[in-house]
């Protein structure tokens, strides 16, 4: 039975990559993902046959894959980061049900979450909540009651998707939603282009983070309420030193 390999490829960077992740791109003929993603491994696998689509056409990017998986080849569906997080995994199982002759193999990776937390230090040590500020699968309306959910429980919350050309303004719409139970003094956090070249990180407060412009290439850490900067770090006690 041939198979789809739906594979978290990491951050971007070639030692973030899994080495089961690794595995599989050698072993598949056939890699199939959004050219950006195509972009990130095509020099480290310069013989294989790759396809692609653009985005919002995800649904026939997965129908591709299993067409090709239906000719007897395994085929690899690659994503960035983790491919269960905000990735492929969930809608290649969904398609899956019309090709029941075809098997799936889920590759984790590392997500922008954890990625981005290394970089600026320890921010998910507790309790945490991820949240996409894209409306485009999501009515903002849900969005919001999410965002105003998780700063009432005192989540630390990690945000994706936090900004883009027709979405300028959500990160401040959605700073304005955490203030109304928030401290301005939070400590926030931005990683941009994790593991990529231009990797950069920024510590900051919540009523600063408000008035900053940030891209989709940026991942956004909002602290809880014990969340401190530690010699330029951003760090959420698990509370050990407490026991």
């Amino acid at each position: 039975m041939s198979k789809i390999y739906v594979t978290g490829l990491g951050p971007g960077a070639k030692d973030q990559m899994s080495i089961r992740a690794r595995s599989v791109l050698e072993h598949c003929q056939v890699i199939i993902g959004y050219t950006v993603y195509i972009d990130l491994i095509r020099e480290q696998f310069p013989e294989k046959q790759y396809l692609s689509t653009p985005m919002r056409k995800e649904a026939d990017r997965c129908r591709i894959a299993f067409e090709e998986a239906e000719k007897g080849q395994d085929v690899a569906m690659v994503c960035s980061g983790d491919a269960g997080v905000y990735g492929m995994a969930g809608l290649i199982c969904e398609i899956g049900r019309d090709y029941p002759q075809v098997d799936i193999e889920v590759v984790p990776g590392i997500t922008a979450a954890s990625g981005g937390a290394a970089i600026l230090g320890a921010p998910l040590m507790h309790d945490f909540a991820v949240i996409s500020l894209s409306d485009l699968l999501t009515p903002w309306e849900t969005i919001e009651k999410r965002l105003r959910a998780a700063a009432e429980a005192d989540f630390v919350i990690c945000l994706y998707n936090p900004s883009s050309r027709k979405r300028s303004d959500y990160l401040e719409k959605a700073c304005g939603i955490l203030l109304e139970s928030r401290n301005p003094d939070t400590v926030c956090g931005i990683a941009r282009n994790i593991g990529r070249d231009g990797e950069t990180s920024q510590i900051l407060t919540l009523e600063q983070l408000k008035d900053t412009k940030v891209d989709m290439f940026s991942t956004v850490f909002i602290g809880n309420s014990k969340t401190m900067e530690l010699n330029g770090r951003m760090v959420t006690p698990r509370g050990y030193k407490d026991v």
